[in-house]
């Protein structure tokens, strides 16, 4: 396997807390500290946090929008605009209250009702949300600031799904922003964050800005990823997109930006020497890479295809084409949780350690596949799914494939993804992303998991038995139970043809040595963080 033409591959959805600045001369240096200018790991193309499941949006939308929870550094749920809940002793009946004095910012008090018309949205589109909606009697507004959601079975895990990182997050606002249809995307940016922001200066492809917002109220306790206070330290956040590596490299050793999230590994040893940079891996979960099949159209609704795809697979090609030769960065995975945490399991995934090419062939032979070409749409701009494209496109070729390979750019494939007609007719076969492995360490709030068809995630897979894993997973009584579920869910995805990962892996990110509040985290926090 041929590594990358320099500088074109990378890391991403690493995460700390950091800040981007470009010292731009009209800036005086007092102004020039308080402005944090952030390169960001793709471009800001859509700003809709419900619509889709891109980490970009996600990152970005948590300087905008609050939640009621906010899962903390050690995976557990805190109140955030919550005051208070409880839940009813047979556990059928939830009532939230609110904290006084909370704003949107567009000067509007945040009442029960947004939270109501909020939740409702982001329950069509999220798993958790979905589980609860379809068990939900009523979700009402008691008044302005008391809300009830009333269950026809318990729900053990309420506060994880309103408090969890992952995307999509049970981002509150506005109702009549909220209001829209949860499959369209919203107009209006209007959140109750530490930042708003300033549409008038968003350039997608460009730039993209967040001004404090001087009326949020922090909560007293110590901000830990998007849980306690969100203490805003400086005026002013720049995203600048700089897609070529090499640029972004020469801005962060120049001082021209504070923070650049995802750094490729070609450069780090670069950086690691300029003693004005900081340099560290930036979420110990790390990341799974995803060669995500559309099982709706030919040829991967053929699980033989799909199978052929995942027997043929090297995850050393992959990763390497990611994280270079630094064999620390990376570990091979038979599974689909997270590696080196307690639900990681291997069973059933023998295909995955197979790397057999030819049997690869003589199965796709046997398959229904016609020999037509497979749309596999490749965003150029963000290194992670170009190292991995650039793999996949030599090694489809190898199995047999006819190849369209659509080199295009993250934001298009975000839109793209989401269209379930045949390629012809703008859909798509297969994309790559990558999940934070935060997100991947049991099935609480693993998108990518589910297999309830045209529900599910992009490629909208169906298998009874994984959705059934998943739930003996949700009642499991004890660890050995939920043990014993991901097992059976790890198998049954394996046989399903889920996706297939491509590895795990670890990301950098670096910074600036003047910017203080730097903290690892599966996104990027910049509450608690300054510049001198």
């Amino acid at each position: 396997m041929h590594r990358r033409s320099f500088l074109r591959t990378g890391a991403g959805l690493g995460i700390v807390a950091a800040t981007a600045g470009l010292s731009a001369p009209a800036l005086a240096q007092g102004a020039a500290a308080k402005t944090l200018r952030f390169v960001p790991q793709a471009n800001l193309a859509n700003f809709d946090p419900i619509w889709g499941t891109q980490y970009v949006v996600r990152n970005a939308a948590t300087l905008v929008w609050d939640t009621l929870y906010g899962v903390d550094s050690k995976l557990q749920p805190q109140r955030q605009m919550a005051e208070s809940e409880e839940a009813s002793s047979d556990g059928l009946v939830w009532t939230f209250r609110l904290r006084d004095g909370l704003t949107f910012h567009d000067g509007t008090p945040v009442l029960a009702k947004d939270v109501v018309a909020s939740l409702n949205r982001w329950a069509v589109r999220d798993p958790m949300g979905q589980m609860i909606r379809a068990q939900q009697n009523e979700l009402v507004a008691v008044d302005d600031r008391t809300i009830r959601w009333s269950l026809k079975k318990p729900y053990p895990k309420m506060l994880l799904a309103l408090g969890k990182v992952n995307a999509p997050c049970s981002f509150i606002m506005p109702e009549r922003i909220a209001k829209t249809d949860p499959f369209e995307q919203i107009k209006e940016y209007v959140g109750s964050g530490p930042y708003r922001f300033v549409r008038e200066e968003w350039v997608p492809g460009a730039r993209a800005v967040f001004a404090k917002f001087v009326d949020y109220r922090p909560r007293q306790e110590p901000g830990s990823w998007l849980a306690g206070g969100k203490q805003a330290l400086v005026d002013r956040i720049e995203w600048i997109v700089m897609p070529d590596a090499a640029t972004a490299s020469s801005a962060l050793q120049n001082g021209e930006i504070d923070w650049w999230e995802s750094p490729i590994s070609d450069l780090i040893p670069m950086l690691k020497a300029n003693r004005n940079v900081m340099v560290d891996i930036a979420d110990p979960l790390g990341n799974i890479g995803n060669f995500r099949f559309n099982h709706t159209q030919p040829p991967f609704d053929d699980v033989k295809v799909r199978h052929a795809v995942m027997m043929a697979m090297n995850q050393e090609d992959y990763m390497k084409a990611i994280v270079g030769d630094d064999d620390s960065l990376w570990k091979p995975m038979a599974g689909y949780f997270t590696p080196g945490t307690p639900l990681y399991t291997e069973a059933g995934g023998e295909i995955l350690k197979m790397r057999n090419i030819e049997a690869a062939r003589k199965l796709l032979a046997s398959s229904s596949y016609d020999g037509r070409p497979v749309t596999c749409i490749v965003a150029q701009d963000q290194p992670i799914t170009k190292a991995q494209g650039d793999v996949t496109a030599d090694l489809l070729q190898r199995i047999g494939f006819k190849l369209d390979f659509v080199a295009t750019d993250w934001g298009t494939v975000g839109a793209r993804r989401a269209v379930k007609g045949p390629p012809g007719q703008g859909g798509w076969n297969m994309f790559h992303t990558w999940h934070a492995g935060g997100d991947c360490i049991n099935p609480a709030a693993y998108t990518p998991i589910r297999a309830n068809g045209d529900a599910a995630w992009f490629g909208w897979p169906k298998s009874d038995a994984v959705e059934a894993a998943r739930d003996a997973w949700f009642a499991a009584p004890d660890f050995a139970a939920e043990k014993a579920a991901i097992d059976k869910l790890n198998i049954a995805a394996v046989e399903a043809g889920l996706y297939a990962p491509t590895g795990f892996f670890l990301s950098y990110q670096a910074w600036r040595r003047n910017v203080s509040g730097v903290v690892q985290a599966p996104f990027p926090v910049f509450w608690g963080v300054s510049k001198a």
